[in-house]
């Protein structure tokens, strides 16, 4: 059989000496040992306190009645003695010493006397030093301070201090005592301190001086140094303003020049001061630039932004000519043009008619052109008079052929005339300027003698003057 082993009996534990060895079975406890002081005892590990008045171990006296405190009790007499008495242990009523019992009883000025039953207070006789006096619970000397009660004799611009039994003037700062005139006098402190005071200017006042800056500056922070001022921030300026070292300096955007005041910005003219042509058209002066612009119809702005690019309305089908004519275009604009074949002729292409056979008893018919071709000629105002326009002969041509050219229609004012080159060519020209942009439609016969036979083609000639100020 195996049996329990007490380690505690065997003092084979391993408790501490301030701890209670407990045998379990197999094994063993330690407990804390619990010591509980005077007037207490151990109940379920916790100290709690004795009542010795409950439990009669107190020793009071039969004239004494026990109070239980914790950890002790008191013994009370059973009767109260009137004040300023006190029992003692057999219960007698006896006269309290308050001067000894008591801690300031009296003021700090007074002596305490003790009295059957009570007490008195004497006063103390204290006498005090010049500026002194006593203090109002009569136990010491203090200081008289004659600069809060008014009563020393400083001057209006002097400043009192108070000493221990006495008091002091003194110059306010900034000023300098006169010992003959007993007066304070201001002290010139920009002359005391020439330089070292102000950065710039030392203005003295009175009692002190201040700093101040020229034109262009202002006072730091410190009183003394002067900053540069930034007169950009007010904006003096038109446009753009520059600071610079006590001062600032206005400038102008390009496009602009900066006027006598200089604070203002005037723009500038540059189509009316341009040595050379800014644009092909028009020029047009905007605020700090110019733009070009080109006609309002017809034109469109190149994208070098100064010439202007004519429009045509032909082939961006701007145009409002109908479906039976044909748009022809023009330096800036256009023109409906109608192609169309007169009686006894065919249209044989887009511009070119020719004659179909004649009645035998038809003169007119016979005498009129085998052939009529329409042309389309543009050119501007400004061309050199006289100029070739147009030129007209046959093809092939044929050894023999001669030719006869005339103006038929279209010429009431004389601008166009003819001339032969040789017998086979012949060349209309322009002969007279021209100002303004006009429309002319010209006919222009040329009569063919081949072998003998005499045959007569016209020409039929547009000729658009258009304006040369593009």
């Amino acid at each position: 059989m195996c049996v329990d082993v007490d380690e505690c009996a065997t003092n084979t534990h391993s408790c501490l000496p301030s701890e209670h060895c407990v045998n379990t079975v197999g094994s063993f406890v330690c407990e804390l040992q619990v010591t509980c002081p005077a007037g207490f005892q151990l109940r379920n590990s916790v100290c709690k306190d004795i009542d010795e008045c409950v439990l009669r171990t107190h020793n009071c006296g039969m004239g004494l009645v026990c109070e239980n405190t914790v950890g002790s009790f008191l013994c009370n007499p059973k009767h109260k003695c009137i004040s300023g008495f006190t029992q003692d242990s057999h219960g007698n009523c006896i006269d309290i010493n308050e001067c000894s019992s008591l801690t300031e009883v009296c003021s700090p000025g007074s002596t305490c006397i003790n009295t059957v039953g009570s007490y008195t207070c004497q006063q103390k006789t204290m006498m005090c030093s010049h500026g002194y006096h006593v203090s109002s619970d009569g136990a010491k000397c203090v200081d008289i301070d004659e600069c809060q009660m008014g009563t020393h004799r400083c001057g209006l611009d002097q400043i009192c201090h108070n000493l221990p039994g006495s008091y002091r003037c003194d110059c306010q700062t900034g000023y300098q005592y006169d010992a003959l005139r007993k007066v304070c006098n201001d002290v010139n402190e920009c002359w005391r301190y020439p330089g070292r005071l102000c950065a710039q200017t030392c203005e003295n006042t009175p009692g002190s001086y201040h700093c101040s800056c020229t034109a262009g500056f202002s006072l730091a922070y410190d009183g003394k140094n002067c900053e540069d001022v930034n007169e950009c921030d007010k904006k003096p300026c038109d446009q753009e303003c520059a600071n610079i070292y006590s001062s600032y300096q206005c400038y102008c955007r390009q496009g602009y020049f900066l006027k006598e005041d200089g604070h203002t910005c005037e723009d500038i003219d540059e189509c009316s001061q341009s040595i050379g042509n800014l644009c092909t058209f028009k020029c047009v002066n905007v605020a700090g630039s110019y733009q070009c612009a080109c006609p309002a119809h017809g034109y469109t702005m190149s994208p070098n932004g100064r010439t202007c690019r004519d429009i045509d309305e032909c082939k961006t089908s701007t145009h409002n000519c109908s479906y039976r004519q044909t748009c022809f275009n023009l330096q800036g604009g256009f023109r409906c043009l109608s192609f169309d074949c007169p009686h006894n002729y065919k249209k044989v292409s887009d511009t070119r008619c020719e004659r179909i056979s004649c009645p035998s008893n038809s003169l007119d018919c016979q005498n009129s052109p085998d052939r009529i071709t329409y042309y389309q000629l543009s050119f501007q105002t400004n061309i050199i008079i006289p100029a070739q326009i147009f030129r007209i002969g046959p093809s092939p041509v044929y050894p023999g052929d001669h030719i006869m050219m005339s103006i038929i229609k279209g010429n009431k004012e004389g601008y166009f005339s003819t001339r032969k080159l040789n017998s086979f060519t012949g060349v209309v020209y322009l002969q007279r300027q021209v100002r303004e942009p006009k429309d002319f439609l010209i006919d222009v016969e040329m009569k063919l003698l081949r072998q003998g036979t005499s045959t007569s083609f016209l020409a039929r000639i547009y000729v658009f003057l258009t304006s040369s100020t593009m």
